[in-house]
């Protein structure tokens, strides 16, 4: 009797283990503090692919009824057979569903006079791409398989979704917090559009991360402002942080880079893919009412308008970990935009960072970074990625991989060295640390068919004013936000400023590297001197001190060139184009530049002695 109780009891026990094995969840694995591709996460032809409506606060396409947002999700497997639970990358997108034609006559007409209204553009229709149940493939390969789900949805008025574009509106912003309440069972979605069958995220951990580049990048931001429950960590990638910076410039109308002419309202009808029938209530509402009435082409001023579209203005409830990404030579979303958020949350005691690389638009972080802080705030993994340098800065000739970690941005170490003014700016004046004294003024006549470019190559022209240090005797690093005075007058009412700062020699070479030419830049309407709010038609003659900042860089001048501070009126890529032959005078002896140095006043000297 004994034998057969000890071999049942054998059998009891060896089934157990087996059960108990078998029964074993696959889970994250982390690794140096990321999270590590898990094998049996990464069969593509085992994630699970569904889409649904969420239900929103908001109805902005006049019908009457609450707005669903479309939402896609891909999930391992596991989600469904072990009831494995895990965390959320969200990237939400206007651009899914497709985007207008560049037909002729899209973007505004650039070519007249400062103060006057171009004629009338072209409205061109979106034709909507894109089956369900799948939204958008990007980020799933990245990410799934190191154990996330990845979330898609369309923006309002876009897609499948509900609504109407607003670019910046408060829709933009509630459209996704509503996607992330779900994501915690605090709001409702649908299996149909107009159906009534509810579907849950019961795969869900509520933790959630966003991402995405440019305007996708901006969107993370938006949902961060609304201090959403369940966002945690979000990881913008050249966001557009204030449409008023996008398209315009100290008061200044401006277009952003490689896309003259264009303004709020011809992105507006760039990503309009929604609802057929529903389009002519938004045009109307939206496009025809709001946006003509609150963009301004005419003077450029800051209003409520602008306001109501800068999330600066709403991070008050912000509470998600902030890892910035940005580069420096980025003259489409300009680096202020992630500069100024970054300040903002840094200053709010967030959790932050910053990557910036040396390039142009678009760029995330190494994927190491941005696995270390999704690895923090979204799985809870311990990885001090707080206790991590704040600042990741990609060298000038380095991979973008390869950033140089730096205690902050700018580099603390840096210091404003104030720069004037010696005569000779028509043809090469002098930048200097010295005190210069009774320099009295110079001209420059404005002609915008002259390219910034050639104006900094040529030895001589009166379209501009150019002011060189000498030759560097070492390298000179630059880190922060250069800022220019400038005492100008004007003989006509209105005019253009633009400021470069360039090195030089200036190299055409096939192989100039994107750092070679073009340091930094800046614009602004000299109207606005008083305020961003105000502006008042310029006496003739009359001087006026006008102030503003370039664009945030941090860059190593090598040695063998000079800086030069270059100053004209119409930018080409630009500005408006105003006909040729308005004149400026500087003031030069209350004209200067405020230079952020490493090593300051002291470093600088050093170098151009």
């Amino acid at each position: 009797m004994k034998k057969v109780v000890t071999l049942v009891f054998f059998l009891f026990f060896q089934f157990s283990i087996v059960h108990t094995q078998n029964a074993v969840k696959d889970a994250p694995v982390f690794r140096d503090g990321e999270a590590q591709v898990v094998e049996a996460f990464a069969d593509q032809s085992k994630w699970l692919r569904h889409d649904l409506f969420v239900e929103t606060e908001f109805d902005t396409d006049g019908d009457g009824k609450l707005d669903r947002m479309h939402v896609s999700v891909t999930r391992p497997e596991q989600t469904e057979t072990q009831g494995l639970k895990l965390p959320v990358i969200y990237v939400t997108s206007p651009y899914f569903a497709g985007v207008a034609p560049n037909v002729e006559g899209l973007f505004w007409d650039v070519k007249h006079e400062l103060g006057e209204m171009a004629k009338e553009r072209v409205h061109p229709q979106v034709k909507r791409l894109g089956k369900r149940p799948i939204i958008s493939n990007s980020h799933i390969k990245k990410w799934v398989p190191r154990g996330y789900i990845v979330v898609h949805s369309s923006s309002p008025g876009t897609g499948l979704s509900q609504g109407a574009p607003t670019v910046g509106g408060d829709n933009e912003s509630l459209a996704p917090k509503a996607v992330i309440d779900w994501l915690n069972g605090r709001a409702q979605g649908f299996t149909e559009l107009y159906g009534d069958k509810t579907v849950a995220a019961y795969w869900s951990t509520g933790k959630v991360g966003m991402t995405g580049t440019s305007y996708n990048g901006t969107l993370p931001l938006a949902a961060a402002t609304t201090g959403v429950d369940g966002l945690e960590a979000i990881i913008p990638i050249a966001p557009n942080t204030s449409y008023y910076h996008y398209y315009r410039s100290n008061g200044l109308v401006r277009s952003p880079g490689g896309y003259l002419g264009e303004d709020i309202d011809v992105l507006y009808d760039f990503i309009h893919s929604g609802d057929e029938t529903k389009r002519g209530y938004n045009n109307k509402t939206v496009r025809d009412t709001e946006m003509k009435n609150g963009m301004d082409r005419i003077t450029g001023d800051y209003n409520d308008f602008w306001a109501g579209r800068d999330y600066l203005n709403d991070m008050g409830p912000m509470k998600a970990a902030l890892l910035m990404s940005h580069g420096f030579n980025d003259w489409n979303v300009m680096p202020e935009h992630s500069y100024r958020i970054y300040k903002a949350a840094k200053e709010k005691g967030l959790p932050t960072q910053i990557y910036y690389h040396q390039n142009g638009h678009g760029g995330p972080p190494p994927i190491r970074l941005m696995n270390r802080w999704f690895t923090r705030y979204l799985h809870g993994v311990e990885n001090d990625v707080e206790k991590d340098k704040r600042a990741w800065i990609v060298r000038e000739g380095d991979e973008q991989s390869n950033p140089t970690s730096y205690d902050d941005y700018p580099n603390p170490e840096a210091q404003l060295v104030i720069l004037q003014l010696k005569k000779g700016g028509n043809t090469n004046g002098i930048l200097t640390s010295s005190k210069t004294n009774k320099q009295g003024t110079e001209t420059l006549i404005d002609d915008y068919s002259i390219p910034g470019s050639d104006l900094a190559k040529v030895a001589s022209s009166e379209n501009r004013l150019l002011y060189t240090t000498p030759k560097l005797q070492g390298d000179l690093h630059i880190s922060g936000v250069p800022k220019i005075s400038v005492k100008v007058a004007s003989d006509k009412p209105a005019t253009n400023l633009s400021v470069w700062l360039v090195s030089l020699p200036w190299n055409d070479s096939p192989q100039a590297k994107i750092t070679d030419n073009i340091i930094t830049r800046g614009w602004a309407d000299p109207q606005n001197h008083k305020s961003l709010t105000e502006s008042e038609p310029l006496e003739k003659g009359k001087f006026y001190d006008v102030a503003f900042e370039l664009m945030p860089d941090d860059q190593i001048i090598p040695a063998g060139q000079q800086i030069g501070l270059l100053i004209f009126s119409s930018d080409k890529e630009f500005t408006l184009h105003p006909e040729p032959g308005t004149q400026l005078t500087l003031d030069l002896d209350s004209t200067s530049l405020e230079l952020p140095v490493v090593g300051g006043r002291k470093a600088f000297d050093k170098v151009i002695r």
